[in-house]
């Protein structure tokens, strides 16, 4: 169904056929907040009633208009304001191409020579991250800057730095993202601490484990240079790990946003925190899971008293229609993430129906 739903909304896009009717009450609804900051509010009373923050998350991307980039900006300033203030809203969160042309971003990333042009709309999406940061900075709202494909991620890495740099002197409020299945993240992660200390600002880091990989495998297969990917989940979970490990061994001058649907991985770092003396409601360290996924790790840990929050994405449906793809083909397989929470659903609702009988 994946598969062919796939081609089938690709051509409902180009031949541009309304689609939001079919995919509104199912998928949309499962894995979006709603179309507008409005709806998500309705949307989310649930968590807010069990102690599940919401990351408001405007999950419009892959846009190529310098009126589109101003638009996602604008919507992603309104996250910003719209949580300050408000301990429902722990974090707002943007992705670099939402900002920016794919292409602008692959030529900055390989070091090609820019056109006087290309420099000077570099500078334009410089400047759209350093407002959104700033916003963010006057209003204590913490943002989360997203990992993306390897080929664009070094200005993706670059800018947050900069922003680390310039708005993390005194607390934790720009946050950059490190996906763990790349081999090279466990390393880049003791770089950025070590530079962030040499620079007398906070390291904050939110890790994940990766959402590009078989886009990842494909290109560097096509393109003839080693994957950036580990070898196999092993390594993976072996490095996020150790990636939790040093964040909480080095929180005095860090914070972390642990995104994960692992369940071992949620546990251990639950383990360390008691290891290190860190309580539960240290506002250094969350736990974030998506909406739609994983609510058995979000409520236990907030139940338990621990900071927890969902990524909420939003936007008009033809918009996040890229997302929705993504979320659809990682839970496919019956060993993935939906499959596991469906057998554990059937194994409670069996076990509720042994304790009424």
């Amino acid at each position: 169904m994946v598969v062919v739903g796939k081609v089938a909304v690709n051509i409902a896009l180009f031949l541009r056929i309304p689609i939001g009717w079919a995919l509104r009450g199912n998928v949309f609804a499962h894995f979006c907040g709603g179309e507008t900051i409005e709806e998500c509010a309705e949307t989310t009373k649930i968590l807010d009633q069990h102690n599940v923050g919401t990351i408001l998350d405007y999950s419009v991307e892959g846009k190529e208009s310098e009126k589109e980039f101003e638009s996602s900006k604008e919507e992603t300033l309104e996250t910003v304001r719209v949580a300050a203030g408000n301990s429902h809203i722990p974090f707002c969160v943007f992705k670099v191409t939402g900002l920016a042309r794919l292409a602008l971003l692959e030529k900055v990333n390989s070091n090609s020579p820019l056109s006087d042009k290309e420099i000077a709309e570099f500078q334009r999406v410089r400047n759209r991250v350093h407002e959104i940061c700033e916003e963010a900075y006057k209003t204590g709202t913490p943002i989360l800057i997203d990992a993306e494909e390897s080929w664009i991620q070094n200005p993706i890495d670059s800018l947050a730095t900069e922003m680390m740099e310039k708005f993390n002197t005194e607390r934790p409020i720009v946050y950059n993202t490190l996906q763990m299945y790349r081999h090279d993240r466990l390393a880049f992660l003791e770089t950025s601490y070590n530079e962030a200390m040499s620079k007398n600002y906070v390291l904050a880091v939110k890790l994940v484990r990766g959402a590009y990989m078989e886009k990842e495998r494909d290109r560097a297969r096509e393109k003839g240079y080693p994957s950036p990917i580990q070898p196999d989940k092993a390594s993976t979970d072996q490095d996020y790990d150790l990636a939790q490990k040093f964040c909480i061994e080095h929180l005095e001058h860090m914070a972390v946003c642990s995104g994960t649907h692992n369940e071992v991985s949620s546990l251990y770092l639950t383990e360390l925190m008691g290891q290190h003396g860190v309580g539960n409601k240290d506002t250094r360290v969350y736990f974030a899971q998506l909406f739609g996924m994983s609510d058995h790790i979000s409520f236990n840990l907030a139940a338990n008293g621990f900071n927890v929050a969902k990524y909420v994405p939003y936007g008009p449906i033809r918009d996040v229609i890229p997302y929705l793809i993504r979320r659809a083909e990682e839970n496919t397989s019956v060993k993935g993430q939906t499959g596991r929470e469906l057998s554990l659903i059937l194994k409670e609702r069996k076990r509720r129906k042994g304790q009424v009988a």
